[in-house]
């Protein structure tokens, strides 16, 4: 038997823009997200609920949060920019 030829068989390519679109609303979810679950601790500590060491937990993966989102946001940038 014979190969099929026709390319139906093969997958079309991502579209570049639509990668770049999908990552940068992935940066702007985590920011949104992140932000939100650091103020829900912040008050959850205010109110004396959580202990101190959890909020530094909470600052820290938010920090970490915002540097990854950076990062993705800065290289985003950089790909369309060099279009």
């Amino acid at each position: 038997m014979a190969a099929d030829t026709t390319g139906m068989d093969m997958k079309p390519k991502p579209d570049p823009d639509l990668s770049l679109a999908r990552q940068q609303r992935t940066a702007g979810l985590t920011i949104a997200a992140a932000m939100l679950i650091w103020l829900g601790a912040q008050a959850a500590g205010q109110q004396g609920i959580l202990p101190v060491r959890w909020l530094f937990l909470f600052d820290f993966a938010t920090l970490a949060a915002m540097v990854w989102a950076m990062v993705v946001t800065y290289r985003v940038w950089r790909a369309r920019r060099d279009r």
